[in-house]
């Protein structure tokens, strides 16, 4: 077992690349688990745990997407995905389909290592919500009495606004698309209600006091959805209005 007891899926046709990145990540004391085609990786994330999944998008059998959503559909495990394609279209696409970050090839396996436990640093908050609290200093999630407190003021949140808030948060940096909230936050289940939650964010940055033209917490990212970030340094995404 490596030393610091993650294990990574790794989804890659082609056996050169998929070797080069096994060493790498070997040699940062990762465990990784191989697969070449769509079929065998949903067969293996299915018999066993993983902390974070490699995926390509172009693979034999089943497409990194089809992968992507089956393992969406019961995980949210972390998933980088490779593409030969850096077109922003592509890279929605992915980002849609639930993926957390994507690397375009050809890419250094450092950079890959850095993308890795930039996603790991990002569990983190998840761990803390199951403990109860999700402390994001001026802002505390109480998990368990469902309140959000700022500067240790309660806010006067909905339970709606509450999901959503906590389903970000709970995910520092993961891009949520309308239709991922819509399903986690409302539970419904068609195009609809896409645009409630823009509503909602717009409500949730009026109460935390985030302008989103130069957000702090709760950012837009174009055609896609939202992320929230946690950290002291952002970057403005085109299109931050909800």
């Amino acid at each position: 077992m490596a030393e610091n007891n993650k294990t990574i899926l790794l989804v890659e046709d082609e056996s050169s690349i998929r070797g080069a990145i096994t060493a790498y990540l070997e040699h940062e004391h990762y465990d990784v688990v191989q697969a070449e085609d769509g079929v065998i990786a949903l067969d293996k994330f299915n018999s066993q745990e993983f902390d974070l999944v490699v995926l390509d998008l172009m693979l034999p059998r089943l497409s990194g997407e089809q992968v992507c959503q089956a393992i969406r559909e019961t995980s949210e495990v972390p998933i980088i995905m490779l593409t030969a394609k850096g077109g922003i279209e592509d890279r929605i696409i992915g980002l849609e389909l639930g993926a957390d970050d994507y690397l375009v090839k050809p890419f250094s396996p450092r950079e890959l290592v850095a993308r890795i436990r930039a996603l790991f640093r990002r569990v983190v908050t998840g761990d803390e919500a199951e403990r109860g609290r999700i402390d994001l200093g001026d802002i505390v999630i109480d998990t368990i009495g469902r309140k959000v407190f700022e500067n240790g003021k309660e806010l006067d949140i909905t339970s709606s606004e509450y999901k959503l808030l906590y389903t970000l948060a709970s995910h520092p940096g993961r891009v949520f698309s309308r239709m991922e909230l819509v399903k986690k936050v409302l539970g419904y289940d068609f195009d609809g209600y896409e645009r409630t939650i823009d509503s909602h964010i717009k409500n949730l940055r009026a109460k935390l006091g985030d302008d989103s033209k130069h957000p702090h917490w709760l950012f837009t990212v174009h055609g896609v959805g939202y992320r929230f970030e946690s950290g002291k340094e952002h970057h403005d995404e085109p299109g931050s209005s909800a």
